[in-house]
């Protein structure tokens, strides 16, 4: 079973290979540096007096496909639909001179992508908002976290211009999904690469 099971995985390797796009991770335009730690990738930026951080979980980041809604549909030579991660991330604005950080947990609407409908619609959404002390790794669930839900629209187009002066925008969070996309894939990959070395090995 084992052997059948390893000679699967090199062939599903060998497949997975010729369909990478990105041999190296895509770049983010702007100036941000990428930091990638396993499945989780922070992107880096400053810009006077303020380091904003992007951080994300490649983890669950592929939404469940609709299997209902293709069967019947799907011609037998069409490839299958190609996997695009839409992680859930969080932007941390941290200004020199004070001791808070912002912090805005943003997500892509399910529902929002692949849709082109307005111009100005925007791909991504702010969660919640909150501050929390600069360089303490764990938040506390005792400061205030705004949930978007209930918020004035006003102001929620002011978050949203906030982070786009930042280099927070559609344009931002297109890149990223490009991004996390070539992360997951590199990782599955390497994924079922030492999958087939446990398997092999007696």
């Amino acid at each position: 079973g084992d052997k059948a099971f390893a000679q699967f995985l090199t062939d599903e390797i060998k497949e997975e290979k010729k369909i990478q796009k990105h041999k190296s991770l895509p770049k983010v335009s702007g100036g941000w540096e990428l930091e990638v730690h396993g499945t989780e990738a922070k992107l880096v930026r400053k810009i006077a007096g303020e380091k904003i951080t992007v951080t994300f979980n490649i983890n669950n980041s592929i939404p469940p496909s609709d299997e209902d809604d293709t069967q019947g549909e799907q011609k037998p030579d069409e490839q299958e639909p190609e996997l695009t991660s839409t992680p859930n991330f969080v932007v941390e604005v941290i200004k020199d001179d004070t001791k808070q950080t912002l912090v805005l947990d943003c997500h892509y609407p399910e529902d929002e992508i692949g849709h082109e409908g307005e111009e100005e619609s925007d791909i991504f959404t702010i969660r919640e908002v909150s501050f929390q002390p600069t360089g303490e790794s764990d938040w506390k669930d005792t400061n205030y976290t705004l949930n978007t839900d209930s918020l004035d629209w006003a102001l929620y187009d002011h978050l949203m211009d906030f982070l786009a002066d930042r280099g927070v925008d559609n344009t931002f969070a297109d890149e990223l999904i490009e991004l996390s996309t070539a992360l997951e894939h590199q990782e599955y990959i390497k994924f079922l690469e030492d999958l087939k070395s446990f398997v092999k090995c007696q």
